[in-house]
């Protein structure tokens, strides 16, 4: 019985990691810490496993808008902020300028 729920299991993973389930989305970013940069934060949940560091950037982009850099301050697994496929919360400080 316990050999059954494995191949079901997996598959269910395939069918979130084909329907979006696993694509980053924006979330709360985390207060900043004393000597970060004190610009307008956003915050990420993404899967490290399934998302490229390019398309964690480009995310970061969207939610600062035009005229900004984003700038990667800090990451976290607390499962407070982010769903457990999409356990790392990362958090970027929008920053002017490109």
């Amino acid at each position: 019985m316990r050999h059954a729920a494995r191949p079901s299991a997996a598959l269910l993973l395939l069918l979130l990691a084909g329907c979006g389930a696993l694509d980053p989305f924006p979330t709360v970013p985390e207060a900043p810490a004393p000597g970060q940069p004190a610009a307008r934060r956003v915050g990420i949940c993404y899967n490290p496993l399934h998302t490229a560091k390019a398309e964690l950037q480009q995310e970061a982009q969207r939610q600062c808008g035009p005229d900004t850099r984003p700038q990667r301050v800090e990451t976290d697994w607390h499962l407070a902020t982010c769903p457990l496929l999409l356990p790392a919360h990362a958090s970027f400080a929008c920053t002017a300028g490109r």
